[in-house]
């Protein structure tokens, strides 16, 4: 009995040390890693929207690259105007922005005459002074308003001198010359900042180069068309009731340069044709 008992109690012990030791074992086990989840691919974030006036420059610049004086602008146009009919005085406008929009502001100004709008805007003298005989001489007009240079001041196509665009001004004078073409020199309108370029004042060279636009016309027997005077305010620039931005005329501006073109372009025609 008493053998019995030990041995039961062995057993018991064998027992409990045989889950001892299994639970031990399983403890001891070591549970394999989760495998580390790969990170949720980078959605790359969208771009922010391309403001209106950066369009404009990138444009601006691919077209500077590729057609640098913009001769394409016209040229189908160009090519659909037929020669002046007899009797025909045909008058060319040339120039920036302000000839450009000139035509969409206030159209019957140029319906039912024989005057052609050849304004691009932001042009500089240079620029001109390529596409002159494309847009100009091609078209045989008997008179050239010619109004520019606010666009070198402000260095749209790089700095520029007084001198240079004086000597782009000699040029085109001297081509239409040479064609029979009577050129008008318009003076720059007045501006007292440019909203492109602010901070570069441009009032005292404006005034510095009508100065020399007036002397060079009246030295070179020439018609000088003066919108400055009748637009200037105190400042040196476009009164806001003529101008939105202070650089292009509204339709009250362009009714001002309107009567003062037309009596300009009427001097033009009354004198000599030039001598080709």
């Amino acid at each position: 009995m008493i053998v019995r008992n030990f041995r039961n109690r062995i057993l018991v012990s064998l027992s409990l040390l045989f889950l001892l030791l299994a639970a031990g074992s399983s403890r001891a086990q070591v549970t394999p890693a989760t495998p580390p989840v790969p990170p949720a691919p980078t959605v790359p974030a969208s771009p922010p929207p391309v403001s209106d006036a950066e369009k404009y420059r990138l444009e601006r610049e691919q077209q500077l690259h590729e057609d640098w004086a913009q001769l394409k602008r016209y040229q189908a146009a160009d090519q659909q105007v037929g020669p002046p009919a007899v009797g025909e005085n045909r008058v060319v406008f040339y120039g920036d922005s302000i000839t450009d929009a000139w035509i969409g502001v206030v159209p019957e100004f140029f319906q039912g005459k024989p005057y052609l709008d050849r304004g691009i805007s932001g042009q500089t003298t240079p620029q001109m002074l390529v596409r002159m005989r494309q847009d100009v001489v091609d078209l045989q007009p008997r008179v050239v308003v010619i109004l520019a240079g606010t666009n070198d001041i402000a260095g749209n196509t790089g700095p520029s001198t007084q001198e240079m665009i004086e000597d782009n001004f000699k040029s085109m004078v001297e081509i239409a010359r040479a064609n029979g073409i009577q050129p008008v020199i318009a003076s720059v309108l007045p501006a007292s900042d440019y909203p492109w370029k602010p901070g570069m004042e441009p009032g005292p060279k404006i005034v510095a180069l009508n100065t020399w636009l007036k002397s060079y016309a009246e030295k070179n027997g020439l018609i000088y068309l003066d919108y400055y005077s009748a637009m200037v305010n105190d400042k040196m620039g476009l009164p806001a009731n003529l101008s939105g931005d202070g650089v292009h005329p509204n339709k009250a501006g362009y009714a001002i340069m309107g009567p003062l073109a037309e009596k300009a372009v009427a001097a033009a025609l009354s004198a000599p044709p030039p001598k080709k």
